[in-house]
């Protein structure tokens, strides 16, 4: 579905992203983990067309989108999430809803937007399995920024959802929220697993053991492993760089 070769990326003398190979498969749920600085963040602009590659190139079902912009790739079926949540909040959250929908399935044009009035989805069975899905039944009247850090978090992955995308990609969904939220946000996203191919930033290792089917660790811009989620946390180069374990203390432990 997607693949990245050779990807490179520098910001003047720093090297962000070191000559990096990557692929994922359709419905397949990878997570993309790392400290600070390893370089993650920055791939995932460079999958999702926020940042151009200095080098290397990146494939969409086989065709070259290495220079395409984020709206471009929007259009062929990417959508991503921010660590901060991107949503109109002056407007409800059906109102969201249903500005997504209409976005993603009318022709832009401003006779269409002069003429579709917004309450008319309010009862599309899209957007009314949308809020059921994703619990915002309640709520879908509210104004969004009156909304909890997790409910604003599962209506932008609900968002996210509505557009239709081929591939979803979330940059640290779980970021900020209680204990309560996070496993809100887990319960909907468990919702896809088989459905919908995902790649997702987080910090919350522990808390995607369930969800992610392949695990990939970036260290100083490169991959140093990749596979299940145990082979990799417990992978020699992973216990130094990330958890920062050296040997003679393994053998301390021992």
């Amino acid at each position: 579905m997607l693949k990245a070769q050779g990807v490179t990326k520098r910001f003047g003398n720093l090297l962000a992203v070191n000559n990096v190979d990557f692929s994922i498969n359709e419905f397949e749920i990878v997570g993309i983990l790392g400290s600070n600085g390893a370089g993650k963040t920055t791939f995932f602009n460079l999958l999702t067309g926020l940042f151009f590659p200095t080098d290397g190139k990146i494939y969409y079902k086989g065709q070259d989108i290495t220079f395409m912009s984020p709206q471009e790739r929007v259009s062929l079926g990417l959508t991503r999430t921010f660590q901060l949540t991107s949503t109109f909040d002056s407007l409800s959250v059906i109102d969201n809803l249903a500005l997504v929908y209409f976005r993603s399935n009318f022709k832009t044009s401003i006779q269409n937007l002069l003429f579709t009035r917004r309450k008319s989805l309010y009862g599309n069975p899209e957007i009314l399995s949308t809020l059921e899905t994703f619990d915002l039944e309640l709520v879908k009247e509210r104004i969004v920024k009156n909304l909890s850090l997790g409910e604003k978090r599962r209506l932008e992955i609900a968002m996210a959802v509505l557009a239709k995308p081929e591939i979803l990609l979330l940059d640290e969904p779980l970021a900020g929220l209680a204990e309560s939220e996070i496993k809100g946000v887990l319960r909907v996203l468990g919702r896809h697993i088989g459905k919908q191919t995902i790649i997702l930033v987080e910090h919350k290792i522990s808390h995607i053991k369930d969800f992610v089917e392949r695990l990939v660790v970036m260290h100083e811009g490169k991959i140093i492993a990749e596979g299940a989620y145990e082979e990799c946390l417990n992978h020699p180069e992973v216990r130094r760089s990330y958890w920062q374990i050296a040997p003679e203390d393994e053998a301390l432990d021992a």
